[in-house]
């Protein structure tokens, strides 16, 4: 098992840190294509087409090579839909993270270092919500090299957060991932955290049965912060 340290944000991370985002949501782009497969929405839909094309044409394989084509559309979609996030991020508060979470209050960045390289990153701010605004914290950006998952780095990453939350007087801290994220869901499970609710990001997201699912875990003695 590689050694490896947590240690706040230098501005010498930022290239690596914005490499090992992009690549951390671009690598569930697969999973997600297989979750529209899986659904009956998607499964009636490519029968349908199959059937529509060989009936009009009159050959089986001019409704294969549609449905084909179909499935490389549907990619083309997933894929997008990951794109599109990875920009939104790369382009907002992981263009100048300093001023996003170094200056900002009750907020944080945290890196994982091993071997002299960024293996691993997170961060915490206030809540997008405003319901939540003043109660809990909320953690972004989770991401670990996956050449480097499995050595207790996520977990270390996420007591970061609750730790600093803590310290701070909150009493909750909150995140989202997306339905696809499975190892996630069960490292947040595993630190305390419980499932409170899901959305769809997106129209898009709606069409290909995506959902994001919003998590929180209690910090017991804490109280709301001022």
């Amino acid at each position: 098992m590689a050694s490896y340290r947590i240690r706040q944000y230098r501005d010498q991370d930022y290239d690596a840190v914005r490499t090992l985002f992009t690549r951390g949501i671009l690598e569930h782009a697969s999973a997600g294509y297989r979750h529209v497969l899986r659904s009956a929405r998607a499964q009636l839909g490519l029968l349908v087409l199959f059937a529509a094309v060989r009936t009009v044409v009159g050959y089986w394989v001019l409704g294969l090579g549609a449905v084909a084509l179909a499935l490389v559309a549907i990619w083309l979609l997933v894929r997008s839909f990951s794109t599109s996030y990875v920009r939104q991020a790369l382009s907002t508060d992981l263009c100048d993270i300093p001023t996003s979470y170094l200056r900002a209050p009750d907020s944080c960045f945290w890196v994982a270092e091993a071997g002299g390289a960024v293996v691993g990153m997170v961060a915490v701010a206030p809540p997008q919500d405003p319901a939540e605004r003043g109660m809990a914290l909320e953690l972004k950006r989770m991401s670990v090299s996956r050449d480097y998952r499995g050595q207790g780095i996520s977990k270390a990453l996420c007591g970061e957060v609750l730790r600093f939350a803590r310290a701070r007087g909150y009493g909750a801290v909150v995140l989202s991932t997306s339905m696809v994220q499975v190892a996630a869901q069960r490292l947040y499970e595993g630190q305390g955290f419980r499932k409170v609710g899901a959305f769809s990001p997106s129209l898009l997201g709606t069409l290909l049965c995506f959902q994001i699912f919003q998590y929180r875990c209690d910090l017991p003695g804490c109280t709301t912060a001022p």
